[in-house]
């Protein structure tokens, strides 16, 4: 029998669920979401966990198999009943800038107005080039990208940032003016990895697709959210790599306004099998000791259903 694949409806979700199905030789079923529906920001809307919540449900009810979620817009919390059975090897974790005329973020000029509607970005953007006009925008990667240079000045954008992996998935690339290293722009938790659910105990229909490195990566990343109990807008990024027998994991929290930061890195033993869950928690209480809970809403009574 084949395997039925649910998958948000939008051309991104389709483009990256379809090479999943494509390795496990699944059929492909759209599922709209109320945050597909709807045009309001993400925040208050329950924040991007909101996209999961339909393709969660279709898996619960049997009307689908698996389900394919970008893994940055998980909750953190383990979902009782269901498993992340595989997470395939990670795409371009990095954000992306798409500007007119071929700039970049040191050569847009003062005053212009850049589309984000992520507060990491935001509070990046800020940090950066304070002198920036931000605009909050939400809709697919070819609505946004339209915006830029357009004509309607009320529409008019001089740039976007978005993930470099979406912009690749749908075959964008070529949109990308800028793309900033992870070492000084550190992306959400889990950007460009996508997560393959299952229900509980039938895992092994996708386990083929999992690549460990990258698994463990995200889940360090992932745990740093988990550990501070970060609210759905809590300007976090976090960076988990290997080098030389080590795991290094890096995690920078913001305040929204871009006008303060702190930043925690350590790396350990790749061989431990706990290195991920360590690293996570050592990285998280650092940034709690320095004074996190006073920049961005992290911490007891910040998280919401979204982390």
């Amino acid at each position: 029998m084949t395997l039925r694949l649910g998958t948000r409806a939008s051309a991104l979700a389709m483009a990256q669920a379809g090479t999943v199905a494509a390795a496990l030789g699944a059929e492909l079923v759209p599922i709209v979401s109320d945050g597909d529906r709807s045009s309001a920001p993400l925040a208050s809307l329950g924040g991007a966990g909101v996209f999961a919540t339909a393709l969660r449900a279709a898996l619960r009810a049997g009307e689908v198999d698996v389900v394919v979620h970008s893994y940055k817009d998980l909750p953190t919390a383990p979902e009782e009943g269901l498993a992340i059975g595989a997470v395939p090897t990670r795409a371009d974790a990095r954000d992306a800038l798409c500007a007119r005329d071929g700039l970049t973020l040191d050569t847009l000029p003062e005053g212009a107005r850049v589309g984000t509607g992520s507060p990491r970005r935001r509070a990046q953007l800020a940090a950066r080039r304070p002198d920036l006009d931000l605009v909050d925008i939400r809709g697919n990667i070819d609505t946004r990208l339209s915006r830029v240079g357009a004509e309607d000045p009320e529409r008019r954008l001089d740039a976007i940032l978005l993930a470099a992996a979406g912009l690749a998935r749908i075959d964008r690339s070529d949109a990308a003016t800028e793309f900033l290293p992870l070492e000084r722009w550190p992306t959400a938790p889990a950007q460009g990895a996508l997560a393959v659910e299952t229900r509980a105990g039938e895992e092994h229909r996708v386990s083929r697709l999992d690549h460990r490195p990258t698994r463990m990566a995200v889940d360090a990343e992932r745990g740093v959210l988990a550990r501070l109990e970060a609210g759905c807008a809590a300007p976090i990024g976090a960076h988990a790599f290997f080098d030389d027998g080590l795991m290094f994991l890096t995690a920078r929290i913001y305040r929204p306004d871009g006008t303060a930061q702190l930043t925690s890195a350590h790396a350990a033993d790749a061989d431990d099998p706990d290195v991920a869950a360590e690293l996570a928690v050592r990285v998280a209480d650092e940034l709690l000791a320095q004074g996190a809970a006073d920049l961005a809403p992290v911490g007891p009574g910040a998280r919401e259903d979204h982390a």
